[in-house]
């Protein structure tokens, strides 16, 4: 079984929606957090730690990612989805643009990760 965990701002929109996207997905577990003091569910050390695989929405969620937790990704594939902040949660354009963009990276049987298009 393999940790995924999906960031964004606040935790609202788009990470809520794409853990609860591919939280049937087989061979992984799913988490989400936000990057912001208010978000639904603050990052923690805790969660990049559990983590083996991080999808950030914007490169500038990756560059506060690594501003605030750079010790703790040392290891850590962190790729970005370039998703903007312009959906709700469950929309439909938004869970067929997530499908698109994460499949190529989660692991296909026994848990090993795909090589995905773009990081």
């Amino acid at each position: 079984m393999s940790n995924v965990l999906f960031i964004c701002g606040k935790n609202r929109w788009r990470s809520p929606t794409a853990e609860q996207v591919f939280a049937e997905h087989p061979g992984i577990e799913c988490a989400s957090a936000g990057l912001s003091h208010d978000a639904e569910t603050p990052l923690s050390v805790e969660l990049i730690e559990w983590a083996d695989l991080i999808f950030v929405m914007e490169q500038g969620h990756k560059r506060k990612l690594s501003a605030g937790f750079k010790a703790s990704l040392v290891g850590k594939r962190v790729v970005c989805l370039n998703i903007p902040d312009n959906y709700k949660f469950m929309e439909p354009a938004l869970v067929k643009l997530l499908k698109t963009k994460v499949t190529p990276f989660l692991p296909q049987g026994h848990g090993h990760f795909r090589q995905g298009a773009s990081e």
